[in-house]
């Protein structure tokens, strides 16, 4: 892959990143490429795209499912198709279509979930996506990702593109996350290790890598702690080898703005659960309930996945041990 420069993204969030600047740049070595919506194209950034590339840009409106069915209609006719919606409803709504035409049939389609996590704020429980990478998880052949901020978004994108395989690309987090400054060997289902550490492991996906570099460092210089903090962008297929070299430690932990069942952290379970012996995992992030609706601040402290809370919650689980 060419070389990005991941400063010039940095502010824009994820979805401006990926449409509003990098999209345009490259879609004249794509003519084949449809960007199809579900009445998104402003909050994700399209205007531009749309503005310079309108025979590229097809909006479906709020109809989801069958924005599906188009993009199998233009994959089968040799078209290269990227669909985007809110999370929530990419996932949940778009389920069956995305079993039938992307997983058994293998339409290479990349689908983009808008607002992943808890992003959409004051709309409440409805739009919530917290459940959008456990279904995806459990539909064979579907490619996973969560990129950590809006550079890696890009390079998420990058590799979709260059994959021709069924993606999910989840967005998450606000536009002031910022986890890399400069470039870095980006790779389908194999995570990067942003710092190194013996006593902890901590898997980190989306959001919340920056929350957990966060937390390793309120907990090395209050408690004098090893630990390292890795960017599981890839929750499908999972790198096996990553959480494998973490079996020496005393903990590994798992952090996703997710429910705990069914996403990052089962992943990894489902994993160790055929090693033998492993250290014990904690899995934070989103139990078994609703939210009380606020803002994004106030839901992610419900749910304990602020840093300083994430350091509280492994250092209690530590000392247990």
């Amino acid at each position: 892959m060419e070389k990005i420069e991941l400063g010039s993204y940095a502010g824009l969030g994820q979805a401006g990143a990926v449409f509003s600047m990098y999209l345009p740049d490259i879609i004249e070595q794509h003519p084949n490429l449809r960007v199809l919506t579900a009445d998104m194209s402003y909050i994700a950034k399209l205007e531009r795209f749309k503005a310079l590339y309108p025979e590229q840009f097809i909006n479906v409106g709020i109809a989801e499912q069958n924005m599906l069915g188009v993009c199998a209609g233009l994959t089968s006719e040799g078209y290269q198709c990227v669909a985007l919606a809110q999370a929530t409803f990419i996932t949940m709504r778009c389920f069956e279509q995305v079993r039938q035409y992307m997983s058994y049939m293998q339409y290479p389609i990349i689908l983009i979930g808008l607002a992943g996590g808890f992003q959409l704020q004051f709309m409440g429980n409805t739009h919530y996506a917290l459940e959008d990478i456990a279904l995806m998880r459990s539909i064979p052949g579907i490619v996973i990702m969560s990129p950590a901020d809006a550079g890696e978004a890009v390079k998420c994108f990058e590799e979709a593109l260059a994959l021709n395989r069924p993606v999910y690309i989840r967005f998450t987090g606000d536009a002031s996350n910022s986890v890399y400054t400069e470039d870095f060997q980006f790779e389908c289902g194999k995570s990067v290790c942003l710092k190194g550490g013996n006593d902890v492991t901590v898997f980190a996906v989306g959001s919340m890598v920056e929350a957990a570099l966060k937390a390793a460092q309120i907990l090395e210089e209050q408690k004098g702690f090893s630990i390292s903090v890795v960017d599981m962008h890839t929750i499908a297929p999972l790198d096996k080898e990553a959480i494998t070299e973490a079996k020496n430690n005393k903990l590994v932990v798992s952090i996703e703005e997710h429910h705990i069942n069914g996403g990052l952290g089962s992943a990894i379970s489902d994993y160790t659960s055929s090693l033998g012996t492993f250290p014990p995992l904690l899995k934070l992030g989103v139990g078994d309930n609703y939210s009380e609706v606020g803002d994004y601040e106030y839901l992610l402290k419900q749910h304990r996945l602020i840093p300083e809370m994430i350091a509280e919650d492994i250092l209690k689980k530590y000392q247990t041990l």
